[in-house]
């Protein structure tokens, strides 16, 4: 039974609460717990999708015991760890709520923040909703580290976010929907919303000391991957419905810098044989300077990029039309 017919099994509801987990089995009861008194006062209908990232510490038969004492918990259990990226993908396909929200299972976040988030949200008619956590419980070092990547993460992708780190979030289920996840993407959630125009809001946060275990998903040893997928994103933000502008504008770049470099060396050779005549042309050599191989390398270099842009032209129309994607998003119609 795939997804959709599943999902169809089920009817939609006013929230739907999406957690990874992966190897936290004495923290789910008590998140649980937690989440059930903070979202049974509200009066919305909501449901709790646990996705169990290939735990193996007997998280999975908790959530089985915990979905018998409550109808609302959903358990999706992965095969393997694919890592939270994955999860939140699922719990996003999974989710039958009008809003869903995302937060870790390590008890870190507050569920008691979910209805400010929602006030926030119905205020302010935004898309999306992010946690930010002001008195952070973590080392200095990660701190400061966290704190600088998110301002280079804003001033490269222009998209001014405090705390991307925090799982907390609140999106409309069309925006949730709409976003497809891959790598470490899930740390880009605010630039992939704006890719298609989302409103963006932020809410500081609580955030407290884990209960038990330790992180999973927050190493330092991520940074590489995250660096890579932080290209990636500034690249579709910027460039996915025209390669061509990137890939163009570094071959004009590179054929006028070898086309100087070239005509100059071309130049000075002639006019040598103006003034010296052809023993003064013969004499004056280009050939074997390293700077005629720089000003040919560059040009080549050009030529390609060009290739390579008019290339992804070509996959960013088979992209768009043999998947029959939209290039626009609509937030809203009035009839």
């Amino acid at each position: 039974m795939n997804s959709e017919t599943t999902n169809s099994l089920r009817s939609n509801c006013d929230v739907s609460v999406v957690v990874p987990v992966y190897n936290e089995v004495d923290n789910l009861a008590i998140l649980h717990e937690e989440l059930v008194n903070v979202l049974s006062p509200l009066n919305l209908s909501y449901e709790v999708i646990f996705i169990d990232d290939g735990s193996q510490d007997g998280s999975f038969e908790v959530l089985k015991e915990l979905k018998v004492k409550d109808p609302n918990i959903v358990v999706i259990q992965f095969r393997r760890n694919f890592g939270q990226t994955a999860a939140f993908a699922a719990g996003f396909e999974y989710a039958n709520g009008d809003l869903i929200v995302t937060l870790d299972a390590d008890g870190q976040n507050n569920p008691m923040d979910i209805p400010r988030l929602i006030d926030t949200m119905n205020a302010e008619d935004c898309d999306l909703v992010i946690g930010w956590r002001m008195n952070r419980q973590e080392p200095l070092i990660r701190r400061i580290l966290s704190n600088a990547a998110n301002k280079v993460i804003s001033r490269s992708t222009h998209v001014y976010v405090h705390d991307r780190g925090c799982s907390l979030k609140l999106f409309k289920r069309d925006l949730a929907k709409s976003i497809r996840l891959y790598g470490q993407l899930h740390r880009y959630l605010p630039e992939l919303a704006s890719m298609i125009g989302a409103k963006v809001a932020e809410v500081p946060t609580v955030d407290r000391k884990r209960r038990s275990g330790k992180s999973k998903y927050g190493s330092i040893s991520r940074t590489p991957r995250v660096v890579l997928d932080l290209m990636t994103v500034f690249f579709f933000l910027v460039y996915s419905t025209s390669p061509m502008r990137l890939f163009g504008g570094i071959a004009l770049i590179g054929c006028i810098i070898g086309g100087l470099i070239t005509g100059g060396l071309a130049i000075a050779k002639i006019y040598s044989g103006i003034i010296g005549g052809w023993a003064g042309f013969h004499a004056y050599e280009i050939g074997n300077r390293p700077l005629l191989l720089l000003g040919i390398f560059m040009i080549l270099i050009s030529v390609q990029f060009f290739i390579m842009g008019l290339i992804g032209e070509m996959i960013v129309r088979v992209y768009f039309e043999a998947g029959n994607k939209p290039i626009y998003h609509v937030r809203e119609v009035l009839k």
